[in-house]
């Protein structure tokens, strides 16, 4: 009988399972970065900001696009802000890769990479809090343009919007996590919004692909993003189809296994 009852007390202070522990720290990790927007709200007004005003300027020049043979809608409004809430996960995801690299500079990271924890979910902790986080800019600027005219995409448009938005904004961070653990400074900032903008901007972004100038319309067929941009545009530009949304599921998937793998690599040679 004690033996017995020795061996169920072994079992019940056992250390978790593994799994259990990584899904623990990962929504330890995401709810830091979730304490630190409530405590500093100020620090998502740029990701806000920024792509609202791109929104509202772009609108305000080049609305009297519609007007040209072939456009795919009368409502600049609805063409434009998938591209908006797109550009908003860029920037999240910019800014996580920043917040990164102050952690290093502040220590932080040093012991996180001491804790038993793996380095991919030391990873997954920053990527899936930016994902989150992406959600407030494009919920923002999606308002923004219901109130000006928009046209509601339907349930199934929308969240397929917000699925590109959340994935889109997990791949940018990885690639400001990359460059963070790289160069181990923030002076890397620009670099890592610069690269999210540049892909976010050589897509259909602004016009049809079949209105781009010959050059662009090249680099946007071999863009990723741009397989992202028309799954996000459905509902808004047209109807909901699986033949629009499942390349930008695979460009998306892609893109999170290179740049995923590329910052566990420059996470996994960081030193203590």
């Amino acid at each position: 009988m004690e033996a017995a009852a020795i061996t169920a007390t072994a079992k019940t202070q056992a250390p978790p399972p593994a799994w259990r522990a990584n899904l623990a720290t990962i929504a330890a990790l995401t709810a830091r970065a979730k304490n630190e927007l409530v405590r500093v709200p100020g620090a998502a007004i740029p990701g806000v900001l920024a792509p609202t005003i791109f929104f509202l300027g772009l609108n305000g020049v080049f609305g009297a696009l519609t007007q040209l043979q072939g456009f795919e809608t009368g409502s600049y409004e609805s063409f434009i802000v998938p591209v908006s809430m797109l550009q908003g996960a860029g920037f999240t995801g910019a800014a996580a890769g920043v917040n990164l690299a102050r952690d290093y500079e502040g220590g932080w990271v040093d012991r996180l990479l001491v804790s038993p924890a793996p380095r991919w979910v030391l990873l997954a902790g920053n990527v899936l809090a930016a994902s989150a986080r992406s959600l407030i800019p494009a919920t923002f600027v999606l308002g923004i343009a219901f109130a000006i005219g928009a046209e509601w995409p339907g349930l199934d448009g929308l969240v397929i919007c917000y699925l590109m938005v959340a994935a889109t904004a997990a791949a940018a961070a990885c690639w400001g996590s990359m460059l963070a653990l790289h160069f181990k400074s923030q002076s890397a900032a620009p670099l890592m919004q610069a690269g999210t903008m540049a892909l976010i901007l050589f897509t259909p972004a602004y016009a049809p692909l079949a209105l781009l100038q010959p050059w662009l319309e090249k680099v946007a067929n071999v863009n990723p993003l741009t397989q992202v941009l028309e799954a996000a545009r459905q509902g808004f530009v047209g109807s909901v189809t699986w033949a629009d949304t499942w390349p930008g599921i695979v460009a998306l998937a892609g893109l999170l296994a290179l740049l995923g793998s590329l910052a566990l690599r420059e996470m996994r040679r960081t030193n203590v």
